[in-house]
């Protein structure tokens, strides 16, 4: 069973690649517009320094941002759980961090924060916070009324109740928050990189662009790719094992 979870993917894998090289060779479209999985993976060799830098960039980009923006999240939804005004008071700030197109923020973080990772680390923290502080608070907020009203007769606290009930009640919430918020972090340091910046693989991606260089364009957007997939796969496993009591 075990082998079969591993041998699935690896097919896809491999099929999606038979695909993609018979669509060049059906189609016949030069290589600087739809370059084959062979010239990709020879962009990935001739050029693996520069693309080992700019991953490791941009992975750490996605892992400052993600902690940022998850602990931010995770933080407020417990403040917004214990004080009712306070989460009446946020929740329109909470959809109006979203509505905002994240494209439109970036250039203006670049403009305060400069061409670092600062700017960067922030577009990932932005959108990894709506994911996990909504989760987060749902789960707070979807208590068993039950076992609330106990520890009340018995005369918690606001905070024991908090401690000892809400927050392990909503922790598999808290999780698929943390899951979602995974998927969406590579996303958001490759639209920082895009923006401003001259490291990493967005920033590969762009000036790959602009030398009709679409072999390491592929190849910046298969490793990001790759990271994306590995760090959700971190995440997913993180949370399943630190969660799986209070599921």
């Amino acid at each position: 069973m075990k082998a079969q979870r591993m041998l699935t993917p690896l097919a896809v894998g491999l099929g999606l690649l038979a695909g993609w090289q018979a669509l060049v060779l059906l189609t016949g479209l030069p290589p600087f517009l739809l370059p084959g999985p062979g010239a990709v993976a020879s962009a990935i060799a001739s050029h693996r320094e520069v693309l080992a830098q700019g991953a490791l960039t941009s992975l750490t980009e996605i892992l400052a941002g993600f902690a940022l923006g998850a602990g931010t999240g995770a933080i407020l939804a417990v403040l917004m759980a214990s004080f009712p005004r306070l989460a009446a008071a946020l929740r329109p700030v909470l959809l109006l961090s979203q509505v905002i197109p994240i494209f439109a923020l970036a250039p203006i973080l670049t403009l305060w924060l400069g061409f670092g990772m600062a700017p960067k680390i922030t577009v990932v923290a932005l959108i990894c916070f709506f994911p996990v502080a909504s989760a987060f608070l749902d789960g707070l907020m979807r208590s068993s009324p039950a076992c609330l009203d106990l520890a009340r007769t018995m005369g918690a606290s606001r905070w024991r109740e908090m401690a000892h009930i809400r927050i392990p009640m909503a922790l598999p919430m808290l999780g698929s928050g943390l899951t979602l918020a995974a998927v969406y972090a590579p996303i958001g340091a490759v639209i920082g990189e895009w923006v401003g910046g001259s490291e990493g693989l967005g920033a590969v991606m762009i000036l790959a662009n602009g030398r009709m260089r679409t072999d390491l364009a592929f190849a910046a957007l298969a490793l990001v790719t790759l990271i994306a997939l590995g760090f959700h796969a971190l995440v997913s496993r993180l949370v399943s094992r630190g969660f799986a009591r209070f599921g």
